[in-house]
């Protein structure tokens, strides 16, 4: 099997890497790489490739960009590189071919690719890589109407506060607790159903009881038995449950602490 590969990244690191390792592999026949998104348009137009690596953060014309020009239908399997893992995450996991963050090792990336040959061995890989990418775009679409304000009340009034005002967020039953840095309000909604509403960019889900606002999180330290202690900025101490492994990470990386 000959697999045609095109590699899209504005950075020369990154595409380059990605370029040695597809080199490493004799199914892999490279079909060129691209700095931008026009250029990459071009190329994918004119050379048909069975495979694309594509960068989502571009100048000028993103890899979404790239996708919308292109049009889903048309669009081949796709793997989506980000150096950001929050970057709607949840919208790849759940359509995209795969996805990559960046910087990525050599297993993480042969099991991309893996992945990829699978998917692409089978008979209808195109028709499945359209579906999946039209998915993954109306995802993003819904991830623009994220909450900016929370509505609740006080007294006989509803007030609104930013979320960016949100420290943390505490489940209490069918309610729950938005913690301010000087006042906790309550609003009358499940964790769950508020938790799909705010933006995974800057809220985390660190215990089954406890939502944070990752820009609000001063420090983040080890406990004992895989536990971590996140204390946010007004002094608030908060449990990570070690199953939230995952919820670190993004927060370490969103921080700049990994």
């Amino acid at each position: 099997m000959s697999i045609a590969a095109l590699v899209v990244d504005d950075e020369p690191l990154a595409r380059r890497a990605i370029v040695r390792l597809l080199r490493n592999d004799a199914d892999i026949a490279l079909a060129g790489e691209c700095g931008d998104g026009a250029s990459a348009v071009t190329a994918i137009r004119e050379r048909k490739p069975d495979l694309v690596f594509l960068d989502i953060q571009m100048p000028a014309m993103t890899g979404l960009d790239v996708v919308a020009a292109i049009g889903a239908a048309d669009m081949p399997p796709t793997v989506f590189v980000t150096a950001y893992e929050q970057y709607a995450v949840r919208a790849f996991d759940a359509n995209a071919l795969d996805y990559l963050v960046k910087p990525f090792g050599r297993e993480r990336f042969a099991e991309t690719l893996r992945r990829a040959k699978t998917r692409l061995a089978a008979a209808d890989a195109q028709t499945q890589a359209s579906a999946q990418i039209a998915k993954m775009l109306d995802a993003l679409r819904r991830r623009d109407e994220h909450l900016e304000r929370l509505r609740v009340r006080i007294g006989e009034h509803v007030a609104l506060i930013d979320v960016d005002d949100v420290v943390w967020i505490r489940a209490n039953g069918n309610t729950v607790q938005i913690h301010l840095a000087d006042r906790v309000h309550e609003l009358r909604e499940t964790m769950a159903t508020l938790a799909e509403r705010l933006d995974p960019r800057r809220f985390v889900r660190v215990h089954r009881s406890a939502i944070v606002n990752v820009r609000r999180v001063k420090t983040i330290h080890p406990w004992f038995n895989g536990y971590h202690v996140v204390t946010m900025d007004n002094g608030q101490q908060l449990r990570m449950s070690r199953y939230q492994h995952e919820a670190f990470l993004r927060l370490a990386t969103m921080r700049g602490d990994a």
